[in-house]
């Protein structure tokens, strides 16, 4: 390991100081001439269709993961619909009833999975 000579230290503190910036945001060294864009771009505050405030940066996660909003699918009839509609409508849609193919009896479409096991 080598020791950096203290006049090419300087001269690097000295470059750094004159060119580089500590976003006050996530305090990463950014060159001074990108904190404009940096900032326009990472920590301008935008609003998510649900109406919840964030970091533009952290909108697709949000989307894709933790927006009560998001597009999901009934696992019963795989219709789209939002997040926080799902519960209910599978309820409902869980509910409805199929013939059983093997022993004809009507089952619940929540039930259809585990059948099979318990089919005659």
């Amino acid at each position: 390991k080598k020791d950096i000579p203290a006049v090419n230290f300087i001269i690097h503190e000295i470059h750094c100081r004159r060119n580089i910036e500590i976003c006050p945001y996530c305090s990463d060294s950014i060159p001074k001439s990108e904190m404009k864009n940096h900032i326009d771009s990472e920590h301008v505050q935008v609003t998510c269709k649900c109406r919840m405030k964030m970091e533009s940066s952290l909108l697709k996660d949000h989307e894709a993961s933790s927006c009560p909003l998001r597009p999901v699918l009934c696992q019963f009839c795989e219709i789209q619909l939002a997040f926080n509609k799902l519960q209910e409508h599978e309820l409902f849609c869980g509910a409805r009833t199929e013939p059983c193919a093997r022993c004809g009896r009507n089952v619940l479409l929540r039930e259809l999975k585990e059948h099979p096991r318990v089919c005659g």
